[in-house]
Parts: structure tokens; C-alpha cells; sequence
């Protein structure tokens, strides 16, 4: 009987621990409470000042690709926690290479209490994941990007309502896309994204936000359009149109000729439309200086919310009794 009931713990402790964020629908059971605790912890200087949720803890943060707002968020956001940020280049380590990355989750496991990890490949992630004992974040792989979702959608809800309009993405179905959609349908948003042929999003991502939105009552629309998404939107949305990696892919930016935001484009959104951008931005290419410097832009605050999103997801995953407090007090 004794070794039946010992049994259910592990079970449940396999089962509930480490809890990971691979992708933004990892948090559909809190994704909304997730974004009010940075909100409400953003604004609160005696929280900032004397709760600190990570004190004694060390984070590691890995990058296979260079970083500015990850690395820097991520090590600004975990000190003001109480935490030690400790960051970890691909020559640092040796993931996947000489070790097995197995052996390397299970061995920064016995030194680190948290794993943030910005790849290339999702399936890295997804494997350093699935052998650490500690919780793993993804910091971007090239499927999802949670973290920029978390952000996007605080920057949103602190100045917007779902009835204020949808969000409209134009440009490249790629990993940002992905989260967004997910993120946007877990709070009720309506998102309208515009792609060029052949380059919609991964379908597998687009029928897990489908359910989400289902679920909700929100709506996910398409086209290729970029004037048909942006008409009447509260939110316009655009990404570079070549990510970090597909440098090899001469010609396609070629594709995506008539999906640059532009004053010709916004004037068909509200009045009091939003624009985001996860940055770095090609001004130029993907976004002219008028829209990303003009007052309907919140690019900054987008990039700042990074900070104060990671910040709620790392004391979620941390240091849950901690942050189910602040939730509860707030």
C-alpha cells in the first residue's frame, strides 16, 4: 500500500515537474494571469523593491544565435528578481557536440534551477527540455518565439480591448506569427494575418490557435492580402522579412513586395491603430521611419515588455508558491 501511494508522488511529480515553456499555449491554463502579473509587478515599485522570488537561484541563458533585447532582458529581468543570470554562448558549451545533449541538460541541471535556450532548430529545445530536471524556456527556436508572444500581448492589453479592433499581421509566417496567433486566441483577440503564397504558417501551430480561438470566440483569418488584413484594425504587426539564419535564401525578399507597412497601408486601420515590431526592424524593407517613429507606434514598450513578461514566466516556473501569491495578492 506504502509503495502504491509512494508510486502516485513520483507520478505526479513526473507529471507536474518540471514545468516547461516551449511554446505559448504551454500556458493556455494561465497565459491570462501570466500577462496581469507583469502588468500589475511592472507598476509596483515596493514588489520590485522588496519581493524577490528568484533570491539564491541561478539562471542559465544558452544562445545558439546572437542577442541584444533576449540577453539583456532576460539577465536585467532575473537580477531584479534576486536570481544569478549566468549566459552561456554555443563556444561555452558544448551541446550537442562533444556531449550528448542529454548529458549536458542533466549536468546543468545539477547546477542551475532554471535553462533558457535561444536555437535554431525546435527540436533542440524540445531535447535539452526533455532531459532537464529543471524548467526550460525557449527563448526563440525558428517554430515558436513564446517569450515575444508574452511580450506582444501585454504591450497590447495594457492600452487595448479585444473589441478595439483586430491584430493584423503582415509579412512572413513565421515563428513570431505562430505565437501571436496562439496568444491572441487564449485572450479572445481577433488576428487577420496576410502572407504572400507560400509562406503561410506551419499548418500543425494554425490548428492548435484554430481550437484555442474555438474555444474562446475569436476569430483567425487569412489572406494575401496585406491591405484586406489591415482594414479596420486596432493592431498592425510586421517582422523582417528574412530571419536570422535564412541569409542562404536569395531572392526572398523578393516575395514580399507590397507588404511593406507603410502610411499607404496604416491609413486603411483605425485612427488609433498599434504598431509592433519584435525588432531589430529593417527600416526600409519591412517598415518605413514615418510608421515605427510615429505616435501609433509602441515598438519600445514592446521591447521593454519583454523584460516584465519574462519576469512573471521565470517566477512562474521558479518559484510557483511565490508567484501564485503575488497573483492572489494583486
Amino acid at each position: 500500500m506504502q509503495e502504491m501511494v509512494l508510486q502516485e508522488i513520483l507520478n505526479m511529480k513526473s507529471a507536474d515537474y518540471p514545468r516547461n515553456l516551449l511554446s505559448i499555449d504551454d500556458f493556455d491554463d494561465c497565459f491570462s494571469d501570466v500577462i496581469k502579473w507583469a502588468i500589475s509587478y511592472k507598476m509596483d515599485e515596493e514588489a520590485q523593491r522588496d519581493f524577490k522570488p528568484l533570491d539564491g537561484m541561478a539562471i542559465g541563458s544558452i544562445y545558439e544565435k546572437p542577442s541584444t533585447r533576449t540577453r539583456v532582458s532576460f539577465e536585467v529581468g532575473i537580477t531584479r528578481l534576486g536570481g544569478q543570470p549566468l549566459t552561456l554562448s554555443k563556444n561555452d558549451i558544448q551541446l550537442g557536440s562533444s556531449e550528448s545533449v542529454a548529458d549536458t541538460a542533466a549536468v546543468l541541471s545539477r547546477y542551475l534551477d532554471g535553462i533558457t535556450y535561444r536555437c535554431f532548430g525546435h527540436d533542440a529545445v524540445s531535447e535539452l527540455a526533455e532531459h532537464a530536471t529543471v524548467p526550460v524556456i525557449n527563448a526563440l527556436s525558428d517554430l515558436h518565439h513564446p517569450c515575444q508572444a508574452a511580450a506582444d500581448m501585454m504591450t497590447i492589453l495594457e492600452k487595448r480591448k479585444p473589441d478595439q479592433g483586430h491584430i493584423a499581421w503582415v509579412g512572413d509566417g513565421n515563428n513570431v506569427l505562430h505565437d501571436l496567433m496562439l496568444a491572441a486566441a487564449m485572450c479572445g483577440f481577433d488576428i487577420f494575418y496576410a502572407t504572400p503564397k507560400g509562406f503561410e504558417p506551419n499548418q500543425e501551430v494554425l490548428d492548435r490557435a484554430h481550437r484555442i480561438s474555438a474555444k474562446n470566440g475569436s476569430k483567425i483569418l487569412s489572406t494575401n492580402d496585406p491591405f484586406e488584413a489591415v482594414t479596420n484594425a486596432g493592431v498592425i504587426y510586421t517582422d523582417v522579412f528574412v530571419s536570422m539564419g535564412e541569409e542562404h535564401l536569395g531572392g526572398k525578399s523578393d516575395v514580399f513586395q507590397g507588404f511593406q507597412v507603410n502610411d499607404s497601408l496604416v491609413s486603411n486601420a483605425r485612427p488609433d491603430y498599434m504598431f509592433l515590431h519584435c525588432l531589430p526592424a529593417h527600416r526600409g524593407d519591412e517598415v518605413t521611419d514615418e510608421v515605427i517613429d510615429s505616435p501609433n507606434s509602441a515598438v519600445f514598450d514592446q521591447a521593454e515588455n519583454r523584460m516584465w513578461a519574462q519576469m512573471s514566466i521565470l517566477t512562474l516556473l521558479c518559484n510557483e508558491p511565490a508567484w501564485t501569491t503575488y497573483r492572489d495578492l494583486v
